[in-house]
């Protein structure tokens, strides 16, 4: 059962949302909105978004630490397909302004409780895995290209990437096979983690869902694909300091571009662990007995003497002679 609900959701049936079609204008339309949102709550976005400048820069010491410097690229790339799933608080942010709810930072953790935690958890899963395949095969083209040996310095890393037949080797076929993953990433991801946000519909009919929605609107996807990896670009120049914006917009326009391409539908919300456990209470204690100590005292409370009276048989009363009868008292 608990199977069946990671994968399919609560439904009786597994979903089918309908998808619409969307143009170019559509993607102003919803970056523009997720502008709206940002500027907004900023505070609240901002606080969230720390976190990626950080990573990057934790990130590249890591990897100049550790004399892996040929990675540096891929890993920062790579960092983008994670994407979808960080920008999970986000999409809860522009749902509840969308829907005039409180918004506050505490309010991006409620999926944490949320019924969709297991399908977000393994749609997460799978694209850290996605992440940690793409690192291995760039590595492996390093490697095919200027073997083991790591590079003397930065300066003749990227003489020897720039200058050299190798390097351009590294940088065409790279980013090609990055292209891929990107493509992959795009199209299992660009509606799934806001529709398990909205539905709980389970993770195969989120991933099915996405994929359709890419199908049913291939050029407009590819453009949205376009814009996400130019302003992340852009976000990572000043040492990873303008995801602090880019990040934060990108999550509240898809969330937007969500609302655009599926199609409100009946499938159950998900609900908040913590308004489950109490509904859950408030049914026990309406099916619950009494305590024994309330009944037994109730039994053993003294029952007050109820005088019985006796009728004669005779079938007379006061008023025409008979006599009536004496009560007596058992």
């Amino acid at each position: 059962m608990a199977y069946s609900h990671l994968l399919l959701g609560a439904g009786t049936h597994p979903a089918q949302p309908k998808i619409r079609r969307i143009g170019i204008a559509d993607l102003k339309d919803v970056l523009t909105r997720g502008i709206g949102d940002f500027l907004a709550m900023p505070t609240h976005a901002i606080f969230l978004c720390l976190i990626y400048p950080v990573a990057g820069l934790v990130l590249a010491r890591l990897v100049f630490g550790y004399s892996i410097l040929p990675l540096l690229y891929p890993m920062a790339s790579g960092f983008a397909l994670l994407g979808p799933l960080a920008a999970l608080g986000l999409y809860e942010l522009s749902r509840r302004r969308e829907a005039a709810l409180e918004v506050s930072a505490t309010h991006a953790f409620d999926v944490v409780q949320s019924s969709s935690i297991g399908a977000i958890v393994a749609l997460g899963a799978l694209l850290f895995g996605i992440l940690m395949i793409w690192v291995a095969i760039a590595n492996a083209i390093y490697i095919a290209n200027f073997g083991y040996a790591p590079p003397a310095s930065i300066r003749q890393f990227v003489q020897d990437v720039l200058t050299t037949r190798p390097g351009w080797n590294i940088i065409i076929v790279g980013n090609g096979v990055g292209l891929l993953f990107a493509i992959l990433v795009l199209t299992i991801s660009v509606v799934s983690f806001p529709l398990l946000l909205d539905r709980d519909v389970g993770a195969a009919v989120a991933l099915l869902t996405s994929i359709r929605a890419v199908a049913r609107n291939p050029v407009t996807m590819a453009v949205w694909g376009l814009i996400v990896a130019a302003l992340l670009a852009i976000g990572t120049l000043p040492m990873f300091l303008g995801l602090i914006v880019v990040m934060p917009v990108l999550g509240h326009a898809t969330w937007h571009l969500y609302r655009k391409v599926v199609e409100p539908e009946d499938s159950p919300p998900p609900t908040l662990r913590v308004a489950r456990k109490c509904s859950g209470l408030v049914s026990q204690n309406r099916l619950r007995a009494p305590p024994p100590v309330l009944a037994t005292h109730r039994a053993n409370r003294p029952q007050p003497r109820v005088p019985l009276t006796a009728h004669s048989h005779t079938g007379k009363s006061q008023a025409s002679g008979g006599h009536s009868a004496r009560p007596e008292t058992l």
